[in-house]
């Protein structure tokens, strides 16, 4: 599988990724899971949000976010973790799981990191070293939980 990993500050996302970044969270978040609410949140540009994104010929296949723990009570925060349906089952959410956290820890160091989990991916999180923080909460009408590592 010819993965092509890359990582991006908001300021360098040229417009053709920023369109495929959001396409595929609106795939997956929106479209998938039955789920109408505002996807683009105006968080994807601000302060120093990075991007990692994963992709096989051209397309991306896996991404996440990451919020600058300056505007987020001095955590990283991960989020809109996505794979898309076509590329589920090669493990890339664990790679992407263990990218996110190496780069927090290089470029935010001393940040814990924070996350809030559909509440049945709870396990799956606990695996890359993530913590229930708060009791189940409900998230555009998903069940969600707030997860910490520090």
């Amino acid at each position: 599988m010819n993965i092509t990993w890359t990582f991006k500050h908001n300021h360098d996302l040229d417009k053709h990724e920023l369109y495929a970044v959001l396409a595929l969270r609106t795939a997956v978040f929106v479209v998938e899971q039955n789920c109408p609410y505002q996807e683009v949140d105006g968080k994807d540009l601000e302060g120093d949000t990075c991007h990692l994104m994963a992709w096989r010929d051209g397309e991306l296949i896996a991404y996440l976010r990451l919020l600058d723990p300056q505007r987020h009570a001095g955590q990283a925060t991960i989020g809109r973790v996505a794979t898309a349906a076509n590329a589920r089952g090669l493990g890339l959410g664990h790679r992407l799981m263990e990218r996110a956290v190496a780069i927090c820890a290089e470029r935010w160091p001393g940040a814990g990191l924070y996350l809030s989990a559909q509440a049945h991916l709870q396990n799956y999180y606990g695996r890359h070293g993530f913590q229930a923080v708060t009791e189940a909460y409900l998230e555009d009408g998903i069940p969600h939980v707030g997860m910490r590592r520090d």
